[in-house]
């Protein structure tokens, strides 16, 4: 970046609307108001079950729930057909399997009967004959997806407005991109993990966590060349102008552990050819806008791999004052090739992480260490990130809006009430949107000057 610049995190399913309909363009015109130059959101593929963007289907596939309601009528069967004759590489196998996900009542590909399963070519030969209809109709919904996100990030640059993506490490085991390329994930004979992914225990779990995907062969993967690697990277290039790898010391060491452990207890870290793969990327897309989440405790051998590619990593300020030295999060550790956050889409939002906090004499110490301010919380913490020495900062919209504990996004470990917040316009007056403004002004994170994208 030449410029430090401002932006919101606001996954599209929390517009007024949920869908990307002229909700999404109306969002864009206030951003330019507000003076914000980036809008980072969560992924934009389709939930396995329930409505978490991190347990997708499909790593390639976008989320045919963020369709308008008039989706049908924007197709131009000319263009579509073009687009059949040479579609992504991702979609014949995506619309088979949604189509064979549909026809089983919803069941894993695990369960379904062992020529479909092991993908005999004359069984998906003949049920794609016969299920023809609802393929083609899967491909549509992927054809206008793409045609409207085109629309829409040729007039966020119109705007000077940078998209800012995210990017799971680890795919769900109940997804196409396994089904379709088992020897590229740690499967046995029949076809089931040998190991999950998690993470070990720490500070914030005593039995880790236990997440469950699959682990990638990378030995494997190594031998094309990252070509799947490739192709995800393309494929997210074409929707964003920058993305976050999500877990990113999983590109150092995984944590491994056995299929029939409940806990993430009994795991260890393997390692992975992290810099291999890297360089591998480096080469095939030279200007490479990766962010690197860099959350929990990191070694220093993650973050080698991570400065050796001069990767910004991530800062939380809602982390940022334990009184530890070192603390990445603290204000004063703040470094320039960095993202900061006031809170992530995991965290509290900033008024209830405020509110939760009992002590009174904490929240004076911490007061003390932002930025006067006449404005309750949470715009103090908010001018904090906007002051901060790194290039770019992140508000969620909650807390442009000073929402409570009531309004977050997910809460991790549960699974109730995630990932199903929305704002409404009537909250977002234009006494925030100059509030807004003039933040960004008087940090000099103002990019409308600029006119430019990252």
């Amino acid at each position: 970046m030449s410029h430090k610049k401002a932006g919101v995190l606001l996954h599209p399913t929390s517009l007024p609307s949920g869908r990307l309909d002229e909700q999404a363009w109306r969002f864009l015109d206030w951003m330019a108001q507000a003076h914000l130059s980036v809008w980072q959101m969560l992924p934009l593929t389709h939930p396995v079950q329930g409505l978490s963007p991190y347990q997708s289907v499909s790593a390639f596939a976008m989320n045919p729930a963020l369709l308008p309601v008039n989706w049908l009528e924007m197709i131009d069967e000319e263009t579509f057909q073009s687009f059949e004759q040479e579609p992504p590489h991702w979609l014949n196998d995506y619309a088979l399997f949604m189509a064979l996900r549909q026809h089983f009542k919803m069941t894993s590909w695990a369960e379904w009967p062992d020529a479909y399963r092991y993908r005999d070519f004359e069984a998906l030969t003949l049920f794609a004959e016969t299920h023809a209809y609802e393929i083609r109709f899967l491909k549509k919904q992927q054809f206008v997806l793409r045609q409207i996100w085109q629309n829409l990030k040729d007039t966020a640059h119109e705007k000077g407005i940078t998209l800012f993506g995210d990017m799971p490490i680890f795919v769900a085991y109940d997804s196409v991109d396994v089904w379709a390329n088992p020897h590229l994930f740690k499967l046995d004979d029949d076809l089931n993990p040998t190991v999950v992914t998690g993470v070990p225990p720490d500070y914030f779990s005593e039995t880790g966590q236990r997440w469950g995907n699959p682990h990638y062969d990378w030995q494997e993967m190594q031998k094309d060349g990252f070509k799947w690697w490739h192709h995800r990277i393309q494929s997210d290039l074409s929707l964003f102008d920058l993305i976050r790898i999500d877990h990113f010391r999983g590109l150092e060491a995984s944590w491994e552990i056995a299929v029939d452990e409940e806990t993430a207890v009994n795991g260890h870290w393997v390692k992975v050819p992290g810099q291999l793969f890297l360089d591998s990327l480096q080469q095939a897309f030279p200007k490479l806008p990766l962010v690197a989440e860099d959350l929990g405790i990191i070694t220093p051998e993650v973050m080698a791999l991570k400065e050796r590619y001069h990767l910004p990593g991530m800062s939380v300020l809602q982390f940022g004052f334990n009184g530890l030295p070192d603390n990445p999060h603290a204000l004063a550790e703040q470094v320039e090739n960095s993202v900061v956050y006031t809170g992530t889409h995991d965290n509290d939002t900033s008024l209830g992480w405020w509110n939760s906090l009992e002590d009174n004499d904490y929240k004076q110490w911490v007061s003390s260490q932002l930025p006067a301010s006449e404005d309750p919380m949470p715009w103090p913490l908010i001018e904090a990130a906007f002051q901060s020495v790194a290039y770019l900062a992140m508000i969620p919209m909650q807390d442009f809006l000073s929402l409570g504990a009531e309004d977050r996004m997910n809460t991790p470990g549960t699974v109730e009430n995630n990932w199903t917040w929305q704002f409404r316009w009537d909250q977002v007056s234009s006494e925030i949107t100059e509030k807004i403004a003039g933040l960004v002004n008087a940090s000099d994170r103002d990019a409308t000057r600029e006119g430019a994208v990252l």
